[in-house]
C-alpha cells in the first residue's frame, strides 16, 4: 500500500503564481492527503518555496530543476536542493533530435551526478513518449538506462507516457527495479473527440492495480500524481479526485 502521496506541482501549477497562491495551494493540498510534492516550473525563489512548503508540513522529495545551473552553478543547486531537503535533482525532460545528443546529454547529465553524489544526491531524469524514439534499433529510453550511471541517478518513470508511447509501463518499472525513486501516476483516457488525454487517477484506463503492484516490488519510494489536462475543470478539484481514489484503493 503507498504510504504517503506526492503531486507533481505542474499539476496546479495555474493556483501557484506567487507565495499567497502557493502558501494557499499547499494547505488545500494537505487537506487533500498529499503529503509530498515534486516541484516543477516555480514562479517564487526555492527559499520562500521550500518555507512555504515546510510551514504546511509537505515534504518535497523531488525537483525538475535547471540543467543550465546544474552545469554553471552546481555549488548553487546543490544549497537550493538542501534547503528543500531533497535529494533528488533532476530534469523534466529533454528534446533529444539525434543520437549524438542522446550520448552528449548522457556525458553531461552523468557528469553532474558525479559532482551531486558526494552530497548524498541522484540526478533523475523525466520520460515523455519522444524518449520512445528508435536510433540504431534501441529506443532513446534503452540507451538512457544503459549510459546513465546507475548509482548516482535515477528515473522518474512517467507511466503515462510510457503507455502512450507504446510502451509497457509494468514492463519499465521492471526494467528500471532499484533505478526508480519518483513514479509518476497519470490516468489516461479517450475524450469526447477521440484524443487521447490525461485524466484523474480511476478516471481513465491505465493498470494501476499493476502499476503500483510491481511499483512496491521493485522499491519505488515516491507515488507522485500528475495530471496535465482537466477537460474545463479546475485543477485542484482535479488532484482531489486523484487523492481520494488513490486513498480508497492504495493506501
Amino acid at each position: 500500500m503507498i504510504k504517503k502521496l506526492c503531486l507533481q506541482t505542474w499539476s496546479v501549477r495555474d493556483h501557484m503564481q506567487d507565495a499567497k497562491s502557493v502558501k494557499e495551494s499547499f494547505e488545500k493540498l494537505k487537506a487533500m492527503g498529499y503529503d509530498q510534492i515534486q516541484t516543477a516550473d516555480e514562479r517564487i525563489p526555492y527559499p520562500e518555496f521550500a518555507k512555504l512548503a515546510k510551514e504546511a508540513d509537505i515534504e518535497i522529495v523531488g525537483t525538475h530543476y535547471s540543467f543550465e545551473k546544474m552545469e554553471n552553478d552546481i555549488e548553487g543547486a546543490i544549497e537550493e536542493h538542501k534547503l528543500m531537503g531533497t535529494t533528488n535533482m533532476g530534469v523534466g525532460g529533454w528534446g533529444f533530435q539525434t543520437e549524438a545528443d542522446v550520448y552528449d546529454f548522457i556525458e553531461r547529465a552523468n557528469k553532474i551526478a558525479d559532482r551531486i553524489s558526494k552530497e548524498g544526491m541522484k540526478f533523475t531524469y523525466h520520460n515523455h513518449y519522444h524518449e520512445f524514439r528508435k536510433f540504431g534499433g534501441k529506443t532513446i529510453m534503452e540507451i538512457l538506462a544503459e549510459g546513465l550511471d546507475k548509482d548516482k541517478t535515477s528515473f522518474v518513470l512517467d507511466t503515462y507516457w510510457v503507455q502512450y508511447s507504446g510502451g509497457d509501463s509494468i514492463e519499465w518499472i521492471k526494467k528500471l527495479a532499484g533505478r526508480i525513486d519518483i513514479l509518476h501516476l497519470k490516468d489516461m483516457m479517450v475524450d469526447k473527440d477521440c484524443k487521447i488525454v490525461s485524466t484523474e487517477i480511476g478516471n481513465g484506463n491505465m493498470n494501476f492495480n499493476g502499476i503500483i503492484k510491481t511499483a512496491e516490488e521493485t522499491g519505488v519510494k515516491y507515488f507522485c500524481v500528475e495530471q496535465e489536462s482537466y477537460d474545463g475543470r479546475d485543477s485542484l478539484e482535479c488532484v482531489k479526485d486523484s487523492s481520494e481514489y488513490l486513498h480508497k484503493y492504495y493506501m
